[in-house]
């Protein structure tokens, strides 16, 4: 067969089955990717004819006879199309994954299918953007900004891997051939509860081209957590590689590695497993009550399992003052119960690796991952390994949001490379993703407020009883953080916390944006609106009589022996002040009928800058010979921005211009460490190793060419590419030159251990009209301040806010994973996991408050989680504000929102 691909002829036959998709990539078209293999998400776009199609459902042979164009042919003289342009101009993404499926699309786009993009972006979805910057593009705006050297800090400075990523040039996990590559599928549990008498592997092993069947009884027995952080006091040792009992519907219970997907797939099907089925759980209150079935019988506190026989993974009491008398003298209280899903990261790259064995005996693995080193580190605990023996290493990662900040493939995939000492692949499909990776954790909250007649609080109490699945990675440290600054940025003399964290028989939970967050606030902002209602005060003001300032304590009981968080800048206040602004600013008229019902509401967040005990990045920057840098850092790059922001601080701090910075990253062979890109941190952390690097040779830069010039050091300053030693230039270039002459290299080296921590703040506002007949939610307004310190970049820190908004209206709205009796996830695909596509993403108002943090990297500090977390509270306020019902679980669909609105309403006329 013959196919005509980018103007090219291609002599070659798919095979039978084989869809376009995989075809392509075959053929190294790497820029088309896969998201779901289902149509659903648009990132293997390509063009037949000119007109957009997912690759995914097109079987590769009816592609013949028509002309071909994937991302890499988009502009035929090999130069950037107009389209590409577009979007490196108004910087159109983030991660980037989706991205050469979207500028396919939209570079097919006519006129009139111009006027309404929601319906003509529908089969494209971006997980990371909200969409705006999309749309910028397509309008030809210019979001990018062109500074001098040593201006790079503050401005909008466009991401270093753009024009790769319009392209189709940037390299992810997979885009790579490695010749005599192995497949590894995974047999999975169809039980939530049972233990593993005998695997019979002889019809596997029987299938051509199976190179070996791994057990329970082929893995190390070590016992370990999937939860990756830098100190093993915040997750349990509770996981194996492969277990012998199976605890939730979709673990992992054998691996088979084949010559291909289709015989380790095959293999998967003919193993025969016998299994003594176990009584299971699936409701975390059932699960913590007395005789209850036990999932990890025999853990132990020094496991980190605080109550195994109660099903507890962790729990946390503490209280400040006397909340109970306090409650009983205050002039108002508020008391209510609120209910929080499961959501799914639904990044579009899924989680998979690559890995192999080097001749001098190194294991390599190559994955889509937020914590390389902390990968590494556990690797070579699970399997004895010497650190110098095992490099962890990934190439852009196609989104995180917390959930690649586990080691949920690399232990299956060291296991098969050091059994069959071959290169190994294991790709997660999308219903992997949702069945058998990790998910935020559903909670129930609990909150009892109360305020007095001045309206300010005299009691805050929470009980929260939080779902971590079948196994505990994340499920302490979220728990804490969820009970911590939705308390602690209020001042109050009483306030108490009682929290557990219950083991089920459901697909484990894990690391998601907010961390815990914005389960629960939602019933505290809920309880701080129904508290000024009740006193007549507005819901900006009382917020205003309440929140922490500048010296005061930031207090959340109990105490957790960690005080190392300051106000290294506070801008709370004029976050409040902005949205009510914005919020109450003249807008456009819009005609609704009399079924509708209008409301504001309004939430607030403070977030610590950097997790407790110890966030770790290493740094290293050298002045090359041709007068540019070479920066190494340990941080990954999935769409954060980071990137982006550590070539800005080099380059002020070194007097050039971010072109001249060349950045390393995100590889354990690099040397140093690096904790991981999660918390917040890759600015805040890894940023401030950054700058103590940078800084650090800029003074030995000086030093040197004060000793070369013959003049004082105290007199040398950078200035435009080149060290100023009283009236002598000396250029970077020859300042390299004159050391390489004496055998040196210019090198410096930065570190932060991350504390002191500081806090940032957002504050959401929302305007909403509700059908009272009918439950749809139409959002009309949107709003987010941001106290992001001395804001690095504006326009890639604007954007983090967008995608943390659109993201929390998805799992306000809509998302859900939905578990049925027996455990099992009945919704494991886009398709019926309602994910925020174009149409659904209001435009959001974002400012920033004016403040410089003393802790962070040249006053910058976090912004990538915390607009996420007050998404949801505020957009329940709005609900309440317009329907006066209070609505407590999400997410808030039309058929929840219903039953409500008939009780109160009536039925529709």
């Amino acid at each position: 067969m013959s196919f005509e691909i980018n103007g090219k002829t291609f002599a070659q036959t798919p095979r039978p089955g084989q869809c376009l998709r995989t075809f392509l990539r075959e053929l190294g078209q790497f820029g088309v990717k896969k998201g779901c293999d289902a149509g659903d998400c648009g990132a293997c776009t390509v063009l037949i004819d000119g007109e957009p199609v997912h690759s995914c459902l097109i079987p590769a042979f009816r592609a013949e006879g028509h002309a071909v164009t994937t991302i890499e042919g988009l502009a035929s003289d090999g130069g950037t199309h107009p389209m590409q342009q577009a979007f490196l101009d108004a910087q159109g993404f983030q991660c980037g994954f989706c991205t050469a499926g979207m500028i396919l699309t939209c570079a097919s786009l006519n006129q009139a299918q111009r006027q309404d993009l929601g319906a003509a972006l529908k089969g494209n979805l971006c997980r990371c953007t909200g969409y705006r910057a999309i749309e910028d593009a397509l309008d030809g705006k210019h979001n990018i900004e062109e500074v001098g050297p040593g201006e790079a800090f503050g401005r909008s400075l466009p991401a270093p891997a753009g024009p790769l990523v319009v392209k189709g040039e940037a390299r992810y996990t997979f885009d790579t051939a490695i010749a005599g590559l192995l497949h590894i599928k995974l047999l999975r549990s169809p039980h939530p509860h049972a233990k593993i008498i005998a695997i019979d592997k002889a019809a596997a092993l029987a299938v051509p081209g199976v190179q070996a069947v791994l057990t329970y009884e082929d893995a190390p027995e070590r016992l370990f957590s999937t939860g990756r952080h830098e100190k093993a006091w915040m997750d349990p040792d509770d996981t194996s590689v492969l277990d012998d009992v199976v605890r939730f519907v979709g673990q992992k219970v054998a691996a088979v590695v084949a010559e291909s997907e289709a015989a380790a797939e095959e293999g998967c099907r003919r193993l025969k497993v016998d299994y003594e089925m176990l009584p299971a759980v699936i409701d975390p209150a059932r699960a913590i009550a007395p005789g209850a079935p036990i999932l990890h019988p025999g853990k132990t506190p020094e496991q980190r399992v605080f109550g195994a026989a109660r099903n507890i993974v962790a729990e946390s009491h503490g209280e400040y003052g006397d909340v109970a008398t306090a409650l009983a003298t205050s002039a108002v209280t508020y008391e209510g119960t609120f209910t929080t899903q499961r959501v799914q990261h639904a990044a579009l790259e899924t989680h998979g690796g690559l890995a192999w064995i080097d001749p001098d005996g190194t294991l390599n693995v190559r994955s889509s991952t937020q914590v390389p080193f902390l990968t590494r580190r556990a690797l070579c605990e699970i399997f004895d390994l010497a650190s110098d023996k095992v490099r962890v290493f990934c190439e852009r990662v196609g989104g995180g949001f917390g959930g690649k900040q586990e080691m949920f493939v690399e232990d299956i995939l060291a296991l098969a490379a050091l059994k069959t000492g071959k290169p190994v692949k294991l790709e997660f499909t999308r219903e992997e993703q949702f069945i058998a990776t990790s998910t935020r954790h559903p909670m129930r909250v609990t909150v009892k407020a109360g305020a007095d007649k001045d309206g300010k609080l005299t009691a805050l109490q929470l009980d929260v009883l939080s779902n971590t699945g079948a196994y505990g990675n994340h499920a302490a440290p979220v728990l804490l953080h969820a009970c911590g600054e939705c308390l602690g940025v209020y001042n109050c003399a009483n306030k108490k916390v009682d929290a557990v964290v219950a083991y089920t028989n459901t697909v484990p939970a894990g690391a998601f944006r907010g961390y815990g967050l914005p389960q629960t606030l939602i019933a505290v902002e809920a309880a701080i609106d129904e508290l000024a209602k009740k006193l007549g005060i507005d819901p900006f003001e009382f917020r205003r009589r309440n929140i922490v300032k500048p010296g005061d304590p930031m207090l959340s009981p109990p105490d957790n022996g960690y005080h190392d968080v300051q106000y290294g800048s506070y801008g709370l206040d004029q976050c409040l002040d902005m949205v009510e602004r914005a919020m109450r600013a003249d807008t456009p008229r819009i005609d609704l009928s009399s079924e509708w019902l209008t409301g504001d509401g309004i939430a607030l967040t403070m977030i610590d800058t950097v997790p407790p005990d110890g966030h770790i990045a290493d740094c290293t920057i050298s002045l090359r010979d041709d007068g540019g840098f070479e920066l190494t850092v340990g941080t990954a790059e999935f769409g954060n921005g980071t990137t982006t922001v550590h070539r800005q601080i080099a380059a002020t701090a070194l007097a050039t211009t971010v072109d001249r910075i060349g950045v390393r990253q995100s590889d354990t062979a690099h040397g140093g460490h690096d904790t991981g890109a999660y918390g917040s941190t890759g600015t805040f952390v890894a940023g401030r190793a950054t700058q103590a690097a940078a800084e650090n040779l800029a003074h030995d830069m000086k030093t040197f060419a004060a000793q070369a010039t013959g003049t004082n050091a105290s007199t040398c300053a950078l200035d435009n590419e080149a060290v100023l030693c009283g009236g002598q230039r000396m250029p970077f270039t020859q300042l390299a030159a004159t050391a390489r002459n004496q055998g040196r290299t210019l090198t410096a080296y930065g570190n932060s251990a991350g504390t002191p921590r500081s806090v940032a703040f957002n504050v959401q506002g929302f305007r909403v009209a509700v059908n009272k007949g009918t439950g749809e939610i139409r959002i009309l307004k949107s709003v987010q301040a941001a106290d992001a310190g001395r804001v690095a970049n504006p326009m890639q820190c604007r954007g983090q806010v967008e995608g943390g908004v659109a993201q929390s209206l998805g799992a306000a709205l809509y998302e859900e994973m939905v578990i049925d009796e027996g455990g099992r996830v009945v919704n494991p695909k886009f398709r019926d996991y309602h994910l925020p596509s174009f149409a659904d993403v209001p435009r959001t108002e974002v400012y920033f408050a004016d403040t410089s943090d003393a802790l962070g990297p040249m006053g910058a500090k976090s912004m990538s989680e915390s607009p996420y977390n007050p998404v949801a509270a505020a957009l329940g306020n709005a609900l309440a504000n317009a329907t006066g019902i209070r609505f407590t679980s999400t997410p808030f669909k039309p058929d929840r929102l219903f039953p409500l609105l008939k009780a109160k309403f009536g039925d529709r006329p």
